[in-house]
């Protein structure tokens, strides 16, 4: 008798397997059979192109299309503290520096996202530049436009250190001359302004 459940039990797990498994593969059957006949059916039209020119709208212009070359004049430093205009000149040789203000030509153009280093001697250009300080403004202006930027730290540090010239995550403008202002020779250390560009 109990050898007959058994018996009886297990046919009954077969049945059931079977008849799962049959509609399973039956479901499997009738899908693939679909997607064979869909493949065949006309491809859907692709969607429409995005014009080239809506897309170029999201991304801002480049300011400077053509960049200056080494000796050039590229602009004027206002600083409205010390009613000075003074002109800047791509490059910080000396031949640059005798003209006037010298842009680190390895730093980005000013209005440019990054760190914009602009030096200058203290005896010529800079020789009031102590005057400024925090919350003081600097006014560049160059073919791209014109660039406001506020004084928010004032450093000094050694001649040699050059985190002045690091990247930065923001628009920045980085003004740096030789300290003290009243030493003779060549001065130890350099008197620095950092400034962030202020948006309209």
């Amino acid at each position: 008798m109990k050898k007959k459940g058994l018996l009886i039990a297990a046919l009954l797990l077969i049945v059931l397997g079977i008849a799962f498994t049959s509609t399973n593969a039956y479901t499997f059957a009738k899908g693939y059979f679909l997607y064979k006949m869909d493949s065949k059916a006309e491809p859907a039209s692709k969607p429409a192109a995005v014009p080239e020119a809506s897309v170029k709208q999201n991304v801002a212009p480049e300011l400077y299309p053509v960049r200056p070359k080494q000796g050039e004049e590229m602009g004027t430093l206002y600083i409205p503290k010390l009613k000075a205009s003074l002109p800047i000149y791509h490059g910080t040789d000396e031949d640059e520096l005798k003209k006037g203000v010298g842009h680190y030509a390895k730093s980005v153009l000013p209005g440019e996202n990054d760190n914009s280093v602009l030096s200058g001697h203290r005896d010529t250009v800079f020789r009031r530049l102590g005057e400024v300080g925090v919350g003081d403004l600097l006014i560049v202006k160059t073919s791209a436009g014109k660039f406001t930027y506020k004084v928010r730290k004032v450093r000094i540090v050694d001649k040699n250190d050059r985190t002045v010239i690091v990247p930065k995550p923001r628009a920045t403008l980085t003004v740096s001359t030789c300290y003290p202002f009243s030493y003779i020779g060549s001065a130890p250390q350099r008197y620095i302004l950092i400034a962030y560009l202020l948006h309209n």
